[in-house]
């Protein structure tokens, strides 16, 4: 007779484990977590959304610098001629090897005091707001991130093209698809403003279906311009380099944070975005 061994328990959530950290430490407690934890919001479950992290491919990195390779247009002349780069404009791209240092991602909430005395009331704030937060800044922070100490996002990395807007939305969209494939590549990722998408996309005689056919998912988000729409290749053109770690801790925020004073917890990842192929990346005028 066969006996079935027990079922592992659920991991518990980001929120449960801090929650539990905070009935042992009080506001000394501080937890590090061997995950990202922006992917663990429940919202996620219920109404898949795709965040911003969802259309780059992902790379878990335990280095400090993330060492990459990419390719640009010519910047020099060529020396010597090259065969068929009026149809194959890669053909002529330059090659280049660099790094990116893996930088850190933070969000924050601050915490009714009260709160401190429900653990579980604790766990669904943290999963609820302090991760929605944190998915937020992540996404801020790879569309239009500026660099330096912080991650440099898509659209703050050289080389990037700017399309005019086309006849209306719809062409200007399906235009920047086509521009990706002319430079060697297949769109699969669109960064689009929520406004947008709605007024514009949705709902126009199936082109919303057609798109995922072709495996192009769309990214809602308000880090992207109203009236510009960011199309590429996502997937062979970039890298998301993830330290696969991240934390939740009580800590005094930075001016400019919050609007008032109040106890504050923040979360925080670190990674770096690699563009390999800016050639693959359009921003488009609606």
């Amino acid at each position: 007779m066969s006996t079935q061994s027990p079922a592992e328990p659920a991991p518990q959530s980001p929120g449960a484990v801090f929650a539990a950290a905070v009935a042992a430490q009080g506001t000394k407690a501080r937890v590090q977590f061997s995950t990202t934890i922006t992917e663990d919001f429940p919202g996620f479950k219920r109404r898949p959304r795709v965040a911003v992290r969802a259309l780059f491919k992902v790379k878990t990195s335990d280095k400090p610098q993330a060492r990459y390779w990419y390719e640009t247009h010519p910047t020099t002349a060529p020396g010597a001629h090259v065969q068929d780069v009026s149809l194959r404009p890669e053909a002529a791209f330059e090659f280049h090897f660099d790094q990116q240092p893996l930088r850190p991602t933070t969000g924050w909430v601050q915490l009714p005091p009260n709160l401190l005395d429900d653990p579980e009331a604790l766990a669904q704030f943290i999963d609820f707001r302090l991760l929605v937060r944190l998915c937020t800044a992540e996404n801020q922070a790879l569309t239009i991130g500026k660099g330096g100490e912080r991650v440099r996002g898509l659209l703050e990395t050289p080389g990037v093209t700017r399309l005019p807007a086309r006849k209306d939305p719809v062409t200007s969209l399906l235009a920047a698809c086509a521009e990706v494939e002319q430079m060697g590549g297949s769109a699969d990722g669109i960064l689009i403003n929520s406004v947008d998408y709605y007024q514009h996309l949705l709902g126009q005689h199936g082109l919303l279906g057609e798109l995922a056919s072709m495996g192009i998912r769309i990214c809602r988000t308000r880090m992207v311009t109203q009236g510009t729409v960011v199309v590429g290749d996502f997937t062979a053109g970039a890298t998301l380099f993830d330290s696969g770690r991240s934390e939740i801790r009580f800590a005094e925020p930075p001016p400019g944070i919050f609007p008032r004073e109040g106890l504050a917890i923040r979360g925080e990842i670190h990674e770096a975005l690699a563009i390999h192929l800016p050639t693959h990346f359009f921003v488009a005028k609606l």
